[in-house]
């Protein structure tokens, strides 16, 4: 295989789910962009499938299945012989190829730093959103005090 540098588990674990959360545009942009486009073979899919979404009550009570969701995932080899792997929520088979494909090209030590550039534009999307939505949260918030009256 011609992984230059074997990533650890976490940083790959970040740029796989970074790309789950990417945008068919984000990710069609960064394509047009690279010089070089990489020769993939498709191992799986790209497929689109139902996946069982559980849930739990406040965070720890007993686990129910909440309902099912619609997800595709891709499985590619590069000619290098990396391979990577794509799962993505709606049924862009697009978006999750490019994905398979980016995955396979951040493991490779000499092209991650444009895969870098792109996960990085999703992360500042991500934290922008997150930021909004507690501003809005925060608007909303209503402090209850309890008031004493003096012992009768």
């Amino acid at each position: 295989m011609a992984n230059n540098a074997a990533p650890d588990q976490a940083a790959r674990k970040r740029a796989v789910d970074l790309l789950a959360q990417s945008t068919l545009e984000e990710l069609r942009a960064l394509w047009h962009t690279l010089p070089e486009k990489p020769e993939a073979e498709f191992l799986r899919g790209p497929e689109t499938g139902l996946v069982m979404v559980r849930g739990r009550i406040g965070g720890g009570g007993a686990a129910f299945n909440l309902g099912e969701v619609t997800v595709t995932r891709a499985t590619c080899r590069l000619k290098s012989g990396t391979i990577g792997h794509a799962h993505a929520l709606g049924t862009l088979k697009e978006k999750a190829k490019l994905s398979a494909i980016f995955d396979a090209l951040w493991q490779q030590g000499d092209r991650r730093p444009q895969i870098e550039v792109l996960l990085t534009k999703i992360e500042s999307r991500m934290i922008a959103a997150d930021e909004v939505r507690a501003r809005e949260v925060a608007a909303t918030k209503v402090d209850f005090f309890t008031m004493v009256r003096g012992e009768d």
